[in-house]
């Protein structure tokens, strides 16, 4: 990572700016949508990284339980840092801040749907128990993965409830 980034709460100053970064970080997809939503939600855990006072990265934790469970949990995504930051550790910097404050929040696992490849260098584990909102296409089994912040090993088991914003079937297929 830059020594010249800086990593923390994202100030009411970045939320114009944040659907321009998802735009470029993901141009062939439409996040934009969700992230507002999510941004709107005073609950999720909104991250930002800047060098000196400019945005070039930013991921949001939602928070959500288990059904029959009383472990909270959280969604991590969407992820984005720009592309002429990528691959510089940003994104990897971004994910430890939000899991840090996760843990201490008392987090008991986090789950992301997204390339295992990249998740799993922070610690993610392929396949998780955790049932999503709505079926995942087979190819995407993998990519559904998990880590536990509370000192368990095993993965937590069960079907995952999220705030309305996560409620669309094609975020999931």
């Amino acid at each position: 990572m830059p020594a010249r980034c800086s990593i923390g709460d994202t100030p009411f100053a970045d939320k114009s700016h944040i659907p321009t970064l998802y735009a470029a970080a993901f141009p062939q997809e439409d996040l934009v949508p969700l992230v507002e939503a999510l941004l709107a939600d005073p609950t999720v855990l909104s991250l930002s990284a800047h060098i000196d006072d400019r945005l070039i990265g930013h991921v949001l934790f939602t928070h959500g339980k288990l059904e029959d469970r009383s472990e909270t949990v959280a969604l991590l995504g969407p992820l984005a840092v720009h592309p002429d930051h990528q691959r510089q550790g940003i994104g990897k910097a971004l994910i430890a801040a939000g899991l840090s404050r996760l843990k201490a929040t008392g987090v008991a696992e986090v789950l992301v749907l997204g390339d295992p490849a990249y998740y799993s260098r922070s610690g993610f584990r392929s396949a998780s128990h955790v049932i999503p909102p709505y079926p995942l296409p087979a190819e995407w089994t993998e990519a559904w993965q998990w880590l536990r912040l509370d000192g368990g090993e095993d993965d937590l088991a069960g079907r995952l409830l999220l705030p309305e914003a996560w409620m669309r079937a094609e975020l999931w297929s």
